[in-house]
Parts: structure tokens; sequence; C-alpha cells
């Protein structure tokens, strides 16, 4: 009888080992716990696996604190420094750019670059290309490291799955890495399985959008989609693994683009005396048109990051989304020229230094995420250059802000009354109440997201 690894795979029940338990693997791992499955939590950062072992968490996600402390109570996920023996491996972990080509000045804040703790403990700006104009690469030593790691524990019919976001070929190398290392890789079914998930709504999402799994070979794409089918509700979609690949690089490129359109746009009207966000209505009007609404930038762990990806492959196709970048990247520039020349109007009225308060940090509406934040960026661009900045974040919990070398968090009332210059920086739902924003047009508040329509 043919063997079908797909049915085998549903039919028995199985360890899971999720090599990384940052923004993606713990979740992961909670869920896949909650689901029945027993869970190994690999991670190399000691303080992380204490905190988890105590069932308790690192990271600032809604409802993951309840699916970590079921899951360890349980008994069913257990976190250790290295990976141990499993039937499923899941690799997690992030994929940064090489030292000196970082799409964030770390020369600038060095102490951002951090890959992991709490989201309004770390963050950066992500887009600006390094001196003298050199593409970033993508660094993927920690995926190589973590398939070190595994290669003492796979054995025959194991699943292999990369979940990082990797340039295409990736995976192919991964199974390489192996083969270098006399791992017989004919019986493990290695794929590629991009997550596509929202910070702020992750374990909604984990289980209901799609997935796309890719293998490498289509043994290994129909087991890798039996075991996701075994917990995800969206429907799970298979093509091979460089498809995979550039699916999740896609993805965020498109939304990249998109958004440079708007954000470019937004600078003509500026010029032109026109209020963008009245065009954009007007626009929008057409059937076959959708403008997106421009910001102060591009921030986040995906749009920011993942067209780098595809251009460094292909420097010289992909200048589309190298150009989208530099536009992004461009508006977050001009945010703090404007930032500036409005300091520089209320410094002659009022015949001393001004403070400036900037609302919202986060890289996106009402979360608490700083990771790759054009408005953290800009609010500590302006402190490093000696403005008296200080700032509003109403998602981020004081007790855990890490303030070195970022503005004073302050209560927005207390902001608005002391700041001479406000300038709003992410559209927080705070902000665009009616009585707010009433307050924040009457004086005369920058608007850099479009509350005032």
């Amino acid at each position: 009888m043919e063997h079908n690894p797909a049915s085998a795979f549903a039919s028995i029940n199985k360890t899971i080992c999720v090599v990384g338990l940052g923004y993606i693997g713990l979740p992961t791992a909670a869920l896949l716990a909650s689901n029945g499955y027993r869970v190994i939590g690999a991670d190399r950062n000691t303080q992380i696996v204490e905190t988890i072992n105590e069932g308790r968490i690192h990271i600032v996600e809604p409802a993951l604190k309840a699916f970590v402390h079921s899951a360890v109570m349980t008994g069913r996920l257990e976190a250790f420094t290295t990976p141990q023996p499993a039937d499923v491996y899941i690799i997690c972990v992030p994929t940064p750019f090489h030292e000196g080509e970082a799409i964030m000045p770390n020369h600038r804040f060095p102490e951002l670059s951090s890959h992991s703790g709490s989201v309004c403990r770390h963050g950066s700006m992500a887009g600006e290309v390094a001196a003298g104009g050199a593409i970033p690469r993508p660094n993927m030593d920690y995926v190589w490291e973590a398939t070190h790691s595994i290669m003492p524990l796979v054995k025959p019919g194991d699943l292999l799955i990369l979940e990082s976001t990797s340039p295409v070929g990736a995976t192919r190398q991964l199974a390489e890495l192996l083969g270098q290392n006399h791992v017989d890789v004919s019986d493990i079914h290695i794929a590629y399985c991009p997550e596509r998930v929202l910070p702020g709504k992750i374990m909604t999402e984990l289980v209901e959008n799609d997935r796309v799994v890719g293998g490498l070979t289509p043994e290994a794409t129909r087991a890798v989609g039996a075991f996701y089918r075994t917990f995800v509700h969206g429907q799970v979609l298979e093509t091979d693994a460089p498809t995979a690949e550039m699916c999740k690089l896609a993805e965020n490129s498109f939304r990249d683009v998109n958004i440079a359109f708007a954000n470019e746009l937004s600078l003509i009207c500026a010029r032109e005396g026109i209020d963008v966000q009245n065009l954009i209505q007007l626009a929008n009007r057409h059937p076959r048109v959708n403008i997106l609404q421009p910001g102060a930038g591009v921030g986040g762990h995906c749009i920011a990051v993942d067209p780098w990806f595809i251009i460094a492959r292909n420097p010289e196709d992909a200048r589309l989304m190298r150009t989208a970048r530099e536009v992004n990247n461009a508006k977050t520039e001009w945010v703090i020229e404007r930032i500036k020349i409005a300091a520089a109007d209320a410094s002659a009225a009022i015949g001393r230094k001004p403070r400036v308060a900037c609302l919202g940090l986060s890289f996106k509406p009402d979360i608490g995420d700083l990771r790759e934040s054009p408005a953290l960026y800009t609010a500590m661009t302006l402190q490093s250059q000696g403005y008296d900045v200080v700032a509003v974040e109403p998602n981020c919990d004081s007790n855990d802000y890490d303030s070195n070398n970022k503005p004073t968090l302050l209560g927005l009332a207390s902001a608005m009354e002391t700041a001479h210059v406000v300038a709003v920086l992410v559209r927080h739902r705070q902000f665009v109440e009616p009585a707010v924003r009433r307050d924040l047009q009457a004086i005369g508040a920058l608007d850099f997201c479009g509350i005032y329509t």
C-alpha cells in the first residue's frame, strides 16, 4: 500500500519543537499546545525560557498570556535553551540584516537593534539604506544556527518547517546544509510556510488566516499542509517552496509600493497647497481607485523590511520596490523637517527652546509595538538633535517602557498643556475622539496621519 505522509501525520499524536520564541514562535507554540500537541519551545535566551516556564510572557500580545499560562500549567508547553527531540520542527527565528547594512541607522541608536523583548522596550526605523546606497542583505545566520541545532535530532518521517521571513531559495539551502552535514533528507519533509499575522490579532489570525505551504517535494507539501490543517481554520494553500517564499515577500512589497504612492502624493499636495486627505476622498469615489492613507512613514517588522529580501537578490529588476522604500523613508525625513520648522517658529515666538510633543510612537494605530516605527524614529531623531521632546503612547505601559534615549512619556492632557509644538504621528483611537480632535485643531497640532478627516 502506498505510504501517504499526510494521512499518516494526521492520525498520530506528535510532539512539536518550535525554535525561536519571539513574536511568532511563542504564539505558535501556545496555539499548538492549546490544540492538544505536546510542544517544546527552544530559545537560547535563558531569561525568556525561565519566563515562559513560569507561565508568563515577555512580549505584549492580546490573549497570548492566557494561552501560554494554560499551556504551561497543563504541561503541554515547556521551554528549553536548546531544541529537544520531536516529530515536527518549526523554525521561527529572526532574519535581520548584516551589520553595517541594516535598514535602520543603528549607528545612531545602537541600543534599538534588539530582536526580542517587550514591544515597548525595543524599536527601530526600517528603511534607511546604509551609507553609500548599499542594499541591505538579509543575515540568515540565526536560521542556519537553528538548523545546526536540530541536526542531531531529526529522523525519517519528521517535518521541518521554516517560517522565518527568508529570501527565495532559503528552504533549499536549509536542506543542502543538512545534507552537507550527513543528514539524509530523503525522508524528511521540508517546507516553507510564512506567517501573515497582524500584531494585536496574532492569536486570532494564526487560526483564521489562509496559509501558504510550499515543500521541497510534493510529499513534503502534502504532509506539512496536513499538519497546518489540524489547527488552521482558513484555507491551507499548497505550492512549492520558492513560490511560498516569494509570496510572503510579494505581499508586503505590494503594500509598501501602494503606501509609497500615497506618501509621495502627500508631499506633492503639500507643495501645491492641496489638502491631500480631501483629494484622496474625492479620488476614491472613482469605482476603480483606492488610494491608501499617507502617514509618517512605513514601519513594522514586515512591510518596511520584506521588500529588501527581493531587492537584494534582484537589484537590477526590483526598481519600483527600491524606489518605494526610498519614498517611504523620505516621508519620515520630511515629517522631521516639518516639525523642526514649527519648532523654529515657536522658538522665535516664545524666545526660548520649545517643547515638542509627539503623539504616538508605535508603528501602527492602537498597538504598543515599537519595532521599525517611523514615529519612534522621528521622536528619537529630534531628541538626539537637542530638541525637548515628550511623547504620548497610550498603548505602552509606563512600567514596561524603556526610556533609554527615548522621549519621556506623558499623558495626553499634560503633553498638550506643556508642549509648544504638537505632532500627531500615529492615528490612535484616543487621538481621533471628537473632543480631542477639536482640541488638537484648536492648538494647531501638526497632523501627519489624517486625524482631521
